[in-house]
């Protein structure tokens, strides 16, 4: 397991033009061991390249990002879940998820096991062999979810995974996720721009500014797990932040 550390990361991109984009602006965030975490702000603030840093796909331009107090982040595994499943059609679930384990370099004799539990942890053992157009959305989601945490990462990043689905898969895979969390206790840094998703799932939730993003208000919730979205207190923090984000 791991806890995350970043302090003041900036990043700015250059358009075709040349033009300068900065995303981020003196990013700082906590994430402590075995935690929930989720970045919360409007689409296109820079909250997904916050995870690209982390996860080694964009260098930042400044500051530091730190996993239990040391600055080798890049050595630690990251499993990464998408706001789409990025599955291979021609592939099966069982194949899907060999694939990400194949590319991490977990051993050969090691993957049937890790099929087997972690399909299993997100109910899909009898679709093993099926492919991904023959599955709905959630289910999908679900094998995505299945393929990062077969590595066995030390730290789960998730992109807005849910934003696609319906309201009401969405609710049930909010619930599943929260039931696989509290069996494999991994760090979880969740990116969302949904409010009420966040409050229901997240131990802190950082509010973000328009880009750049910065972190503006950092809010505990205290709320006791298993949550109840129709909770009157989740419902008053939800309107709290609401009110933070509207101004």
């Amino acid at each position: 397991m791991a806890s995350i550390d970043i302090r003041d990361l900036t990043k700015t991109f250059f358009l075709k033009g040349g033009d300068p984009l900065q995303v981020l602006d003196n990013l700082c965030i906590e994430a402590r061991d075995r935690e929930f975490v989720c970045l919360l702000g409007p689409s296109g603030c820079g909250k997904s390249t916050s995870l690209h840093i982390l996860a080694g796909l964009v260098q930042p331009d400044g500051g530091r990002v730190l996993i239990d107090g040391r600055p080798e982040y890049r050595n630690v595994t990251y499993g990464y879940v998408f706001q789409r499943p990025r599955l291979l059609n021609w592939k099966t679930v069982k194949e899907n998820v060999i694939f990400g384990m194949r590319n991490y370099g977990v051993p050969k004799d090691h993957w049937q096991a890790r099929v087997d539990k972690y399909v299993g942890l997100v109910g899909l053992e009898s679709f093993v062999n099926e492919y991904p157009l023959t599955l709905s959305g959630g289910m999908q989601q679900r094998v995505a979810i299945a393929r990062a945490l077969a590595i066995e990462p030390d730290i789960l990043l998730m992109d807005e995974p849910f934003s696609g689905l319906d309201e009401l898969t969405a609710r049930t895979m909010r619930i599943e996720l929260l039931k696989i969390w509290s069996q494999e206790r991994k760090t979880v840094l969740f990116v969302t721009h949904n409010a009420l998703e966040a409050v229901f799932l997240a131990d802190r939730i950082y509010l973000l500014t328009k880009r750049p993003a910065s972190v503006f208000r950092t809010v505990e919730i205290d709320i006791p797990r298993p949550r109840d979205m129709e909770d009157e207190r989740l419902i008053r923090t939800h309107k709290e932040i609401i009110q933070s984000l509207v101004g």
